[in-house]
């Protein structure tokens, strides 16, 4: 079954399906899901056509996979472009939240 322009396994848990998406975790796996009512146990091939429906609707209004990454790549971006601490880290390849450098 098709969600989102990805084929998945009729067998294959609903919220796991979910996850697999980049940007989705467990907790709005299980918001999705509880706001459709699809039960944690749910595989892909229960959902009716009418749940898909609106799952893919939810999913094509949410930024996730490469809008996602391409929004994370801009905004590192633009921090390097103005010169900031962080830029300048990313830049680098060190650190950026102030972890230790000396010991791995």
């Amino acid at each position: 079954m098709f969600i989102f322009g990805v084929n998945f396994p009729e067998t294959r848990l609903v919220s796991a399906a979910l996850q697999s998406f980049y940007g989705i975790g467990p907790s709005v796996s299980r918001t999705l899901m509880a706001r459709f009512r699809i039960h944690n146990t749910a595989r892909i091939g229960e959902l009716d056509a009418r749940q898909t429906d609106d799952l893919a609707a939810q999913l094509s209004t949410m930024t996730i996979e490469n809008d996602l990454k391409r929004g994370m790549q801009e905004n590192i971006r633009r921090l390097r472009d103005m010169g900031t601490y962080r830029g300048r880290r990313h830049a680098m390849g060190f650190p950026v939240r102030g972890q230790n450098t000396r010991s791995q």
